[in-house]
C-alpha cells in the first residue's frame, strides 16, 4: 500500500481531517498562520485515500536568541498524531520527519521537536535525518486521583493563594477581546524580562479564542486587582490531558496578590474540574541547570521526570559538533 504525503501551506486548503491531538490539528495551524511571526506547515500522511497521521510544524521569528539573519526557529509539538493502530508509525513518521524537515530548513535555522511523549520514539529517523538529542525535563501533575487539586501542594503555596484571595485578587476566564488584549499585554511585559523565553504576538491570543477556545480546545484565565489584569495563564486542551503554555504575573507591584500563584492555580484547578488527566507544563528549563520557574511549578505538587528533545541546524557543521557534545 503506496504511503501518500500530502502538505498544506495554507489553512483554506486544509479539508476537515480526523484526530484530537490539537497541537497537530487545523486548528492550530489556522491560528498560527493568522498571528504574525508564524509559518506553519502541516503534513498528512494517508493510504489509500485514508488518512493516517498528520505532522504541523511551525516556524517563529525568535529575536531573542540570534542576529538577524537567523532569527526563525521551527518549533513542532510531539511527534505527530496517527490514527490507525494497525499502521507502521515509526516508518510513517520517518517519512514525514524527511519531508518537513526538506521544507521547513528553506526558512529556518533551527528546527525544535519538544513535548515528546515517548523520548525513544522516532530515535533511528530522527538520527537518519541528522537530528542531535539533548536530555531535558518535564514537569507534570496527576489530576486523575486526587479529591482536590491542592492536595499535593506545598503549605507555602497554600498560604499564598489564600493570601492573594484574601488580599482582593480574583480568578477569572477571559471571555471579551478586551480581556484578551489585557492578558497579552500584561503577559508579554512579564515574558520582556525573559532572555530564552518566546512571546507571541498579541493575535495569536485573539484567534486563540476564535479557532481553539470555542472548541474547547484552549482556555485563558486572568488574575484581576481592582478591575486591572495583573496576572493570567493560558491552556491547550488535548487528547484528555492540559497543557499550560503561558503563565506570568506581576509579581513584584503586585506581591500581596501572588498573580503568579493564582495563574498556575486557576488553570491546575479548571483542568481537575472538567476532568483531564494530567497538566503538563510546556516548557520548564534546561535540565542542567536550576531553573527558577521550574522550583516554582514543582511546588503545585507536580513530578519531575527525563525526556529529550531533539534539534536540527541549517548548517551540517553545526550539527556535526552538537552531536560531539551531546550524544
Amino acid at each position: 500500500m503506496p504511503l501518500k504525503l500530502t502538505t498544506y501551506y495554507r489553512g483554506s486548503e486544509i479539508p476537515e481531517l480526523p484526530g484530537c491531538n490539537t497541537f497537530h490539528s487545523k486548528e492550530l495551524f489556522q491560528t498560527y498562520e493568522a498571528t504574525p511571526g508564524y509559518t506553519p506547515l502541516l503534513v498528512v500522511a494517508s493510504i489509500n485515500g485514508k488518512v493516517v497521521a498528520k505532522l504541523l510544524a511551525a516556524s517563529q521569528n525568535n529575536r531573542r536568541y540570534f542576529p538577524p539573519s537567523m532569527v526563525k526557529q521551527c518549533v513542532v509539538y510531539g511527534t505527530g498524531e496517527y490514527l490507525d493502530e494497525t499502521i507502521d508509525k515509526e516508518a510513517i513518521f520517518g517519512e514525514m520527519l524527511e519531508h518537513m524537515t526538506t521544507e521547513m530548513l528553506r526558512h529556518s535555522f533551527l528546527i525544535e521537536f519538544r513535548n515528546l511523549e515517548n523520548a525513544m520514539f522516532g530515535y533511528k529517523s530522527f538520527r537518519q535525518n541528522n537530528y542531535f538529542p539533548m536530555n531535558w525535563l518535564r514537569v507534570r501533575n496527576s489530576l486523575h486521583s486526587i479529591r482536590t487539586v491542592e492536595e499535593h501542594f506545598s503549605l507555602s503555596r497554600i498560604r499564598q493563594i489564600k493570601k492573594g484571595l484574601k488580599n482582593g485578587a480574583t480568578v477569572e476566564e477571559a471571555h471579551t477581546i478586551e480581556e484578551i488584549r489585557g492578558f497579552s499585554k500584561m503577559l508579554h511585559h512579564v515574558y520582556a524580562s525573559h532572555i530564552r523565553k518566546y512571546f507571541p504576538n498579541i493575535e495569536f491570543f485573539r484567534h486563540m479564542d476564535n479557532l481553539l477556545i470555542q472548541k474547547n480546545q484552549g482556555r485563558i484565565f486572568t488574575i484581576k486587582h481592582k478591575n486591572k489584569i495583573i496576572g493570567g495563564s493560558s491552556c491547550i486542551y488535548s487528547g484528555g490531558n492540559a497543557y499550560l503554555w503561558f503563565s506570568g504575573g506581576m509579581r513584584k507591584s503586585y506581591a500581596a496578590q501572588n498573580p503568579g500563584v493564582l495563574a498556575v492555580w486557576a488553570a491546575l484547578k479548571d483542568a481537575h474540574e472538567r476532568g483531564y488527566q494530567h497538566l503538563e507544563f510546556m516548557d520548564v528549563g534546561l535540565p542542567f541547570k536550576r531553573h527558577g520557574y521550574r522550583e516554582f511549578v514543582l511546588r503545585f505538587g507536580g513530578k519531575q521526570s527525563s525526556t529529550r528533545r531533539w534539534f536540527r541546524f541549517r548548517w551540517e557543521w553545526l550539527n556535526k559538533l552538537f552531536t560531539r557534545i551531546y550524544v
